[in-house]
C-alpha cells in the first residue's frame, strides 16, 4: 500500500476525529438532541439526564469540529448570556472503501 501524502493524512485525521467523536453515545445524544430545534445546555442536560458540565464539554467539542452551531444567544433577566445550540448534522453515514473510512455528513433541515 502506498504511503499517504500529508494532505491525505490531514483528511484522514479529520475523518478519524469525527468518527471517534461520534462513536461516543453521549456525544451523539447531544448532537441529535438539537437536530430539529435549538436548545440551551440546561434543556439538553434535563432532556438527556446528563450533567450540565458534560453537555458544555460535549457541545464545545462538537462546535470545534463544526458539527454544532450556536444558533443565537439569549440574555436572561439576570443578564447572563446563554447559547442556543443547533446541530448542523441531520444524518451520518460511515462506510469502508478499500480499507479507508468514508464519512458522509448530511445537513440538518433548516428551522421552519
Amino acid at each position: 500500500m502506498a504511503r499517504p501524502n500529508i494532505l491525505r493524512l490531514s483528511e484522514y485525521d479529520m475523518t478519524q476525529r469525527i468518527i471517534e467523536l461520534l462513536s461516543n453515545v453521549c456525544t451523539r445524544a447531544v448532537l441529535f438532541s438539537v437536530r430539529d430545534r435549538a436548545k440551551d445546555a440546561s434543556q439538553i442536560s434535563d432532556e438527556l439526564n446528563i450533567s450540565l458540565s458534560t453537555v458544555y464539554k460535549t457541545a464545545s467539542m462538537l462546535e470545534g469540529m463544526a458539527l454544532l452551531d450556536v444558533e443565537k444567544y439569549v440574555i436572561t433577566p439576570e443578564g447572563k448570556k446563554i447559547k442556543l445550540y443547533r446541530s448542523r448534522i441531520g444524518k451520518v453515514e460511515i462506510t469502508m472503501e478499500d480499507m479507508d473510512p468514508v464519512l458522509r455528513l448530511y445537513p440538518a433541515r433548516s428551522a421552519e
